[in-house]
C-alpha cells in the first residue's frame, strides 16, 4: 500500500513539473527570440509577458482541446490542419493585438521604414518576415512540447492500467485458487471428524471446535490479502491437532514450530497442503510410518520442510505426484504471488517424500 501511495504520488508530481518547466521555456524563449532593439529597450516586460501569454494560449489549447479531440481518438490527420490554422489566427489576431496595445511612435515608423528599405535591397531579412518565423518557431516547439507531454502522460496512464489490470487478474486467480482449497480441505477434514465420532465422541467434539476455528480463519483472516505469520502458525496448529486424533500410536509425529519470530506478512494458507498431503499419505500400518513438520525464521526468511514415509506397497506409485489439486494449486499460487522469489524443492524416494519450501517475506510481498 506504501508503495502505491508513493507511486501515485510520483504520477501526480510529474505532470506538475512539467507544466512549471513548459511556463519557464514560454518566459524564456521570447527573451532570445524577440530582435527588435528599439523596442525591447523601451517595452520589454510588457511585451515578454504579452509574448508568454500567447504561447501560453497555444500550448494549453493544443494540450486541453486540440490533441484530446482531434489525436486520440483516431483522427490525426485533423489535428496538424487545425493546429496550423489556429497558429495562423493567433498569428493575426497577435498583431493586431499588438498594434494597439504597443502602437509605434513617429520614431518607431520613421525607423521601420529605413529597414524595410534595406530589406528590398537584400540587405537583411524584414522585421515582418523575422517576427512571422519567430512566431511559428516558437509556436511548433510549444506545440512539440504539448504534444510530448500529452503523450508521456497517455503512455503512464496506460502502464498503470496494465499494472491495475494485472494485478487485478493475480488477485481474481488467487481467490479462485483459494475456493479451490478450502472445499478439498473442508471436505477431507469433515471424513476424519466422521470417523471418529462412533469411536471417541468427545474428541469428535474437540474437532469440531478446531474445525470451527479454522474455518473462522479460513473465512475471514485469508480473505484480506496476506495474513501475520503468527495467525498462520495457530492455523497449522489446530490443524495437526486435529489430525493427531485419528493417528495411531505406530505413526511417528514430529512437529517443530518457533515460538519466537519475527511476526512478518505471509500469503494465507500456503503450508497447509504440503501439511495435508503429508499427513493423508504418511499414515500407514506397515514398516515405520513418520511425519515431520518444521518451520524455522531467519529474520524474514521463512523456511519450511514437510517430511513423510511412503508405503508405495499400499499406495502405489508416486501417490503424493498423483494427489490431485492440492500441490498444482500451490505451485501456480507460488507463480502469481512471489515470482522468482522462492525456492520449491520436491524430492521423493522409494520410501521418502520431502517437500522444502522457502522464501523471503519481505522480498516476496514486494514482487
Amino acid at each position: 500500500m506504501k508503495n502505491n501511495r508513493k507511486n501515485n504520488t510520483q504520477h501526480k508530481k510529474l505532470p506538475v513539473l512539467l507544466h512549471i518547466m513548459g511556463w519557464i521555456i514560454l518566459f524564456i524563449l521570447p527573451q532570445f527570440l524577440f530582435i527588435s532593439d528599439s523596442i525591447w529597450d523601451k517595452r520589454t516586460t510588457f511585451i515578454i509577458f504579452f509574448n508568454t501569454l500567447i504561447y501560453g494560449i497555444i500550448f494549453y489549447v493544443n494540450y486541453l482541446w486540440l490533441i484530446p479531440r482531434l489525436l486520440h481518438i483516431r483522427r490525426g490527420l485533423l489535428y496538424f490542419p487545425a493546429a496550423l490554422t489556429f497558429m495562423i489566427l493567433i498569428q493575426f489576431g497577435t498583431l493586431q493585438a499588438f498594434r494597439t496595445l504597443f502602437p509605434p511612435s513617429e520614431n518607431d515608423k520613421k525607423e521601420y521604414n529605413e529597414i524595410v528599405k534595406e530589406e528590398h535591397h537584400g540587405k537583411f531579412p524584414g522585421p515582418r518576415r523575422m517576427g512571422a518565423y519567430n512566431f511559428y518557431i516558437t509556436s511548433i516547439l510549444v506545440t512539440g512540447f504539448a504534444l510530448g507531454l500529452r503523450y508521456g502522460e497517455k503512455a503512464r496512464l496506460r502502464e498503470r492500467e496494465m499494472k491495475e489490470l494485472e494485478k487485478e487478474k493475480l488477485d481474481s486467480e488467487l481467490a479462485m485458487l483459494k475456493n479451490q482449497i478450502s472445499p478439498h480441505f473442508f471436505f477431507n477434514t469433515l471424513n476424519n471428524i466422521y470417523s471418529l465420532i462412533e469411536i471417541n465422541t468427545a474428541d469428535a467434539q474437540t474437532s469440531v471446535l478446531n474445525l470451527s476455528k479454522m474455518m473462522r480463519y479460513m473465512l475471514y483472516e485469508s480473505e484480506h490479502g496476506n495474513t501475520k505469520l503468527s495467525r498462520e502458525l495457530e492455523f497449522m496448529k489446530n490443524y495437526i491437532d486435529l489430525m493427531k486424533l485419528r493417528l495411531s500410536s505406530k505413526v511417528k509425529l514430529t512437529v517443530d514450530l518457533p515460538s519466537q519470530y519475527e511476526d512478518v506478512d505471509v500469503p494465507p494458507l500456503l503450508f497447509i497442503t504440503f501439511i495435508e498431503n503429508a499427513f493423508k499419505h504418511g499414515v500407514s500400518y506397515q514398516g515405520n510410518p513418520f511425519i515431520e513438520i518444521k518451520l524455522f525464521t531467519e529474520g524474514s526468511i521463512i523456511t519450511f520442510n514437510a517430511r513423510n514415509s511412503i508405503n508405495r506397497h499400499v499406495q502405489g506409485t508416486n501417490p503424493q505426484v498423483e494427489s490431485g489439486i492440492g500441490l498444482d494449486n500451490v505451485r501456480k499460487r507460488l507463480a502469481l504471488l512471489f515470482r522468482d522469489n522462492y525456492d520449491l524443492v520436491i524430492e521423493e524416494t522409494e520410501s521418502v517424500y520431502s517437500v522444502t519450501l522457502k522464501f523471503d517475506a519481505i522480498k516476496a510481498s514486494l514482487s
